[in-house]
């Protein structure tokens, strides 16, 4: 059995994630999954019509559903919580003024994931993700750093996808694609790293001023271009980021291969400060624990896009930091 807390059940996000995770999709067809869906009480109404649909599914693998209003009692007994809920960023607001508006909802899930499972993970994909992240990590004292993560997979996922569809080739035949830092319009996708067909992706694709220019902007700038076209944020691609990133942590990383994802920094990989939710290089070990990869090769040109994205993920901390003591 393994109990999974989502919340913003009742948001586009969470109803394109649920459906997922109780098909036995992530934990497979063996796996009983219980779900408790977190949202506001003016929203519990969508959160229940959400619980309803599902028992309608009839998954052999969905164990039950509760629904929560308070994140203590949803949060009691999870092995892992999915933090999509987050506050939007209204009219006229900065990203400052967003950051500022969601720390205390992850300062009161911080403390009530005291209430989760030994073993919890908890991944946040709400925005700013890592950000939110560090709060929340910090006001659940008992829970070992190592436990936290915040959502990079979808950027890694657009960036892959757009590379394949510049040389012609499967999105699958691109492995090892880093998305660096913040996710943000700081974030960087490390072509000159990547791998296509198990040649280097500078090597299939010689167009480095593409790379450089049009491509890493695409990546920055996609979830801006969907809501433009849709009218909507990206809610069915987020939620399948998620799937990704979850399975990822959860099963040992095929050899050779590397996924990205935003945690916690101990200050000793590529001269990142400490303390920062930093998206890296990442493998999971045979015993389900995390390791940052450490050796990859950093050039100069690569060296400043870091830079750029931490000295914004530290700004965005110095935001906060009324939410840190």
């Amino acid at each position: 059995m393994i109990k999974i807390a989502v919340t913003g059940a009742a948001g586009q996000i969470g109803y394109s994630l649920l459906f997922r995770l109780a098909s036995g999709e992530v934990f497979g067809p063996k796996t009983k999954v219980q779900l408790h869906l977190l949202e506001l009480p003016e929203a519990m109404k969508g959160a229940e019509g959400t619980a309803m649909e599902l028992e309608d599914c009839a998954f052999p693998t969905l164990a039950g559903i509760q629904c929560f209003d308070t994140a203590t009692a949803a949060f009691e007994g999870v092995n892992w919580a999915l933090l999509v809920g987050s506050r939007p960023r209204g009219p006229g607001m900065e990203r400052s003024d967003l950051i500022r508006a969601n720390a205390p909802i992850f300062v009161t899930q911080g403390k009530a994931l005291e209430q989760a499972a030994s073993d919890i993970r908890v991944v946040v994909v709400g925005n700013p993700c890592n950000t939110n992240a560090l709060i929340t990590q910090h006001h659940a004292k008992e829970i070992p750093a190592t436990r936290f993560s915040a959502m990079t997979m979808l950027d890694e996922n657009r960036g892959k996808s757009l590379l394949a569809q510049k040389v012609g080739a499967s999105v699958g035949d691109v492995k090892n694609l880093v998305v660096w830092g913040n996710h943000s319009a700081t974030m960087y996708p490390d072509f000159e790293n990547a791998t296509i067909g198990g040649k280097s992706a500078l090597e299939v694709c010689q167009d480095r001023h593409w790379l450089e220019t049009d491509y890493l902007s695409q990546v920055q700038q996609r979830g801006a271009a969907i809501i433009q076209a849709r009218g909507k944020s990206s809610a069915a691609s987020a939620a399948s980021a998620c799937i990704d990133h979850v399975r990822r942590l959860h099963y040992p990383t095929p050899a050779g291969e590397v996924f990205s994802a935003a945690v916690a920094n101990n200050g000793t990989h590529y001269g990142i400060p400490k303390g920062l939710i930093f998206s890296f290089p990442l493998r999971t070990q045979a015993n389900g624990e995390y390791q940052i990869v450490s050796d990859f090769p950093i050039s100069a040109y690569a060296q400043e896009k870091l830079k750029k994205t931490t000295d914004e993920l530290l700004k965005e901390r110095d935001i906060v930091k009324e939410f840190l003591v």
